[in-house]
């Protein structure tokens, strides 16, 4: 995937989707890295008021900035509804981290315009750019 380290170099505001203050969470550790090498993170989940230090919103279209990058840790039958609050947004890209595949949303994503990354870790995919 070429477009990957473009997206990354590109990309400054990523909103994580399902991410928990529990620092144990895979989204939690991945969200302190991307936050740690200067991107700005997002957290939209309706069960936090904030992780580090963001103010955590309830759905996508509560964030009142332009998304980059829409990260989904949630569990692929989660995925559709996320897909179209992104288009909705005007997101530029849709990430599914691993083990996250929804080809209906992939494809819905791709046909609206937005870059899609799907099974893949952005931790891992940013950490071969370094």
């Amino acid at each position: 995937m070429a477009a990957i380290p473009e997206l990354l170099r590109k990309s400054k505001t990523i909103a994580v989707v399902g991410l928990s203050s529990k620092k144990f969470r895979p989204s939690y550790g991945v969200a302190e890295y991307m936050q740690a090498h200067g991107y700005r993170v997002i957290p939209v989940n309706p069960n936090e008021s904030e992780v580090l230090g963001e103010k955590s919103y309830a759905s996508l279209e509560e964030v009142p900035e332009h998304i980059d990058v829409v990260d989904i840790f949630r569990r692929s039958e989660f995925v559709g509804p996320i897909v179209d609050s992104a288009i909705r947004i005007g997101a530029n890209a849709v990430w599914m981290q691993e083990g996250v595949v929804h080809e209906d949303g992939a494809t819905k994503a791709r046909e609206a315009g937005l870059a899609v990354v799907m099974d893949r870790c952005i931790l891992k995919e940013h950490m071969r750019l370094e």
